[in-house]
């Protein structure tokens, strides 16, 4: 619970003040199970600094609503929503001097220096693994790595951020720190620097964990998505899922899945292919999650300025039997969300020694589509007939709380309206304070 957001609200409403602190104590006291007198002190203390930050102007301290919450918009639950969100933030960052930026739409981004390419990336814990805080690291820096790997790079470290709400157990720290060093001493890339706080601060009241894990790689040969080129053949590895599938698992009664999705499958094939000689034929690597093989597709084929055609005859072999069996019981489109597999963009001559050296590795890997020239976009081909293949509005609803949140949505384009509104504020703003620093930096 966020004690500030509750007195704005309820300062906003007309609530009498001491009725509000005397209520705000009472939720201080059920969360907290601290002395009354400590709770309404609290409360009062929260509600003056609440009544100290109102009236501020400027551009330092407004910002223009798009009058669109998070979640109705579907940000961070990677369908178009999230997709469209996220071209707005590279708008808003701008073409910058980058080998792989932003704009396009890669999960990791590359600069030159020294003849090198650097890979930097970052990951998100998944928000519904605070309660099991090593999968939550496990699972997250994983994903961190796949992000290097698909770039054709070789992570060389680790970096992290944990927060936990001020109620939260200190041992959250450990065991999500735990789940990041496993991943990191098999995969031979040390965790070398973070940070620790608590989320909101004081102003946080229950034990909810979030954080991330970011990786630095080292690259000669990019496979960034914008490589693929028309007749390339489409090659996928077999995937158990990660963060999703075990979040699926845990919250739809199946937990012994999640004991599938612990496995360096990814990481490993990509390392013996980096070190085989046909590494260098390749064009260009994704990992399967961002809204499944559905959402990625559709990025891949927009990046790339290409036409995917991906046969559905070929994929469903390449769930792992437990997660598919899971998935299907749950009517959980499997297309549509993350499945931690390799996605793989290249000649079709050297198709065939792809698979063998990631089957060498126990890895399962074969053809499941191509790409062409044509309008930019992704298509599903079922028994020889194409399909519309764009993503969603949301990634697959993959528990009991997201298909209710699915049944709930506003016009998408309306929404798109007040959210381009509000970019654009941002970008004006941005160049209103550049202008401002660039001329105190000639005084200077």
């Amino acid at each position: 619970m966020d004690v500030e957001e509750f007195v704005r609200r309820r300062i906003a409403d007309g609530t009498d003040e001491d009725a509000l602190q005397n209520n705000l104590a009472d939720y201080i006291i059920e969360i907290k199970k601290v002395k009354p007198s400590y709770a309404s002190a609290f409360a009062r203390a929260v509600i003056d600094e609440v009544k100290n930050t109102r009236g501020l102007t400027g551009d330092f301290f407004e910002f223009v609503p798009a009058g669109v919450k998070m979640g109705e918009f579907g940000v961070g639950s990677r369908g178009k929503g999230d997709f469209f969100a996220h071209r707005q933030i590279a708008r808003i960052i701008g073409k910058t001097s980058a080998s792989v930026g932003v704009d396009e739409m890669d999960d990791a981004g590359a600069v030159c220096a020294s003849g090198h390419y650097i890979i930097c990336t970052v990951d998100g814990m998944h928000s519904r693994l605070s309660d099991y805080p090593f999968l939550a690291g496990f699972h997250v820096t994983r994903a961190t790595l796949r992000d290097v790997y698909v770039m054709g790079a070789k992570p060389i470290m680790l970096f992290s951020d944990i927060h936990v709400a001020d109620d939260g157990d200190v041992a959250k720290i450990f065991d999500y720190t735990a789940g990041i060093t496993t991943v990191g001493e098999v995969m031979d890339v040390p965790l070398v620097t973070g940070s620790t706080l608590r989320i909101g601060g004081d102003m946080v009241l229950g034990s909810r964990l979030t954080g991330c894990v970011g990786a630095v790689g080292v690259a000669e040969h990019l496979t960034a998505r914008k490589s693929m080129r028309p007749e390339d053949v489409l090659l996928m590895t077999e995937g158990a899922g990660g963060g999703t599938i075990a979040t699926a698992a845990i919250y739809s009664g199946f937990p012994d899945v999640v004991e599938q999705t612990i496995n360096l499958n990814f990481l490993v094939a990509c390392e013996t292919l980096m070190k085989s000689d046909v590494f260098h034929k390749i064009h260009a690597m994704t990992d399967v999650t961002n809204g499944g093989l559905r959402g990625d597709a559709f990025e891949m084929a927009e990046t790339a300025g290409c036409r995917i055609i991906i046969d559905e005859n070929t994929t469903g072999s390449l769930v792992e039997p437990h997660v598919r069996n899971m998935l299907e019981t749950l009517h959980i489109d499997y297309l549509g969300v993350s499945l931690d597999a390799l996605l793989i963009a290249a000649p079709p001559e050297v198709s065939d020694e792809i698979c063998r050296i990631v089957k060498s590795v126990g890895v399962t890997m074969h053809e499941i589509g191509y790409v062409e020239k044509g309008k930019p976009e992704s298509v599903l081909k079922i028994n020889g007939e194409e399909r519309d293949f764009s993503p969603r509005f949301r990634e697959s609803a993959y528990t009991p709380v997201k298909k209710i949140v699915d049944t709930d949505m506003r016009d998408f384009d309306e929404m798109k309206e007040g959210v381009m509104r509000a970019a654009e504020a941002a970008i004006q703003k941005k160049q209103r304070v550049l202008k401002d620093l660039m001329e105190k930096k000639k005084i200077a």
